[in-house]
């Protein structure tokens, strides 16, 4: 499909209202208008109810906690030139911040900007040279909804993480998460389920580009990119995670698909080379996945291991993926999957059609239905955000709390430790330091050692 250009309003400092707005309190990150959420009539637990065991954990400590931040959706972390150690909590309060410089394992709350019923803030980013924080709106964000809800891009400043200040509102056709490209000078921002404005063949919003070298006067594109992505229909764009060669992985229904956002690369649609931009990115590898779940079709976020990582190195060969869907009980609800490259370099994730698809190969798979620690009476165990160090992977499950996964052989990923709170809704981990920063969106902040 071409890409249709969509006129965007002038920024608009929004954040005054939210006040005053419907504090919004979902269960799941996956709802109305989000594909492989819980319906109405799903059994899902209510958040909070104790599992019939109360937790479980095992070769994970949890060595601290923020209940404060209870509502957290993300987590994230800056550090300052005078020795700050910073995490930056986001949720359905806005955003916190909290001193973990002195005492990892008892943040200490230094700032915050109230903006309650936020929504949803997944995969909060962070500008690690200017300090600035991304807050992604989604149309539902204070009582709105998928159809006619308002959407965009809060930019905060955190140079002085006691004082934090709303820089910009940006409306944008997406808003569900966005992402920093291009070392944060621009973003690309995704999702939720189309706008009632939007052409009726689409199944979701794609990616749109906003420049934000300039803070106060971010510029939004107006032609969206990745579209078509779904065996050639424009789809919902989740998530965009950026690897360590600067190749943006852009996750969702359809699958995972990466794009070079900056310097001269060979065009596999075109057989020649031109210039990368934000705006107009080239296409590098990836495509649809063979989904493990017969009810899902959707990628949440993904990461590619590759080069000197210092995170994960990786031959590039592999990308890992969160396969995101519930159905009634654990057995069918979405994976880890871990997905080869290979064979897929010279477009073909963009030529794929229904009459011709063509599909990643699965490598490896592994979901928490089953496994030690697993509560058998939760209805809410998909997968979802993930973190990596070496060969560790720490995985949220909602209900099913917080696993590490050694995936060192991508063929046979396998538990070696776990943690599970009786009221867990884990949501995503991140490491730090050594430690495991969870964002739990019923405990606030759980701080976890792996124990090896």
């Amino acid at each position: 499909m071409a890409a249709t250009k969509w006129l965007v309003r002038s920024p608009l400092l929004a954040a005054g209202v939210a006040g005053a707005l419907f504090v919004a309190t979902p269960a799941l990150a996956c709802e109305q208008g989000h594909p492989g959420g819980p319906t109405a009539t799903s059994e899902v637990r209510q958040a909070g109810a104790p599992g019939p065991d109360g937790g479980k954990s095992s070769g994970a400590e949890l060595v601290g906690s923020v209940p404060e931040a209870k509502g957290a959706i993300a987590v994230n972390f800056l550090s300052y030139r005078d020795g700050r150690e910073i995490m930056l909590v986001s949720g359905e309060f806005g955003l916190k911040s909290y001193d973990i410089g002195a005492d990892p394992e008892n943040p200490r709350l230094v700032g915050e900007l109230n903006l309650p019923g936020l929504w949803e803030t997944e995969d909060t980013e962070v500008d690690a040279k200017r300090k600035y924080v991304f807050l992604a709106r989604d149309p539902r964000a204070f009582g709105g909804d998928v159809t006619t809800g308002e959407s965009g891009i809060y930019i905060v400043d955190a140079r002085d993480p006691a004082d934090l200040r709303i820089i910009s509102f940006t409306n944008v056709p997406a808003g569900h998460t966005t992402s920093c490209v291009n070392d944060c000078k621009y973003l690309y921002t995704g999702g939720p389920a189309r706008a009632a404005s939007m052409p009726a063949d689409w199944g979701g919003r794609p990616i749109w580009v906003t420049d934000v070298r300039n803070p106060a006067k971010p510029k939004v594109f107006p032609n969206p990119i990745d579209t078509g992505r779904n065996d050639g229909k424009t789809d919902y764009v989740h998530d965009v995670q950026v690897d360590s060669t600067g190749i943006a992985w852009v996750s969702g229904r359809g699958g995972v698909r990466g794009y070079w956002t900056s310097g001269f690369h060979r065009d596999p649609l075109t057989k020649r080379f031109r210039r990368a931009t934000a705006p107009d990115p080239v296409p590098y590898a990836g495509g649809k996945i063979n989904e493990t779940s017969v009810t899902s079709a959707f990628m949440h976020n993904s990461y590619r291991p590759v080069g000197n990582d210092a995170e994960a190195p990786g031959d590039g060969r592999y990308v890992y993926i969160t396969e995101e869907t519930f159905v009634d009980g654990c057995a069918g609800d979405g994976a880890l999957v871990i997905a080869s490259l290979d064979g897929s370099f010279e477009g073909q994730g963009w030529r794929s059609t229904p009459e011709n698809p063509f599909r990643l190969k699965t490598v490896g798979t592994w979901r928490v239905d089953g496994q030690e620690g697993s509560d058998p009476g939760s209805a809410s165990c998909s997968a979802h955000y993930f973190d990596v160090r070496d060969d560790i992977l720490v995985q949220s499950f909602y209900e099913q709390g917080t696993r590490f996964i050694d995936v060192s052989d991508p063929a046979n990923p396998r538990q070696v430790a776990y943690h599970r709170a009786g009221d867990a809704q884990s949501w995503q981990p991140k490491w730090q330091d050594g430690l495991v920063y969870v964002a739990d969106n019923e405990r606030g902040i759980d701080i976890l050692r792996l124990d090896r």
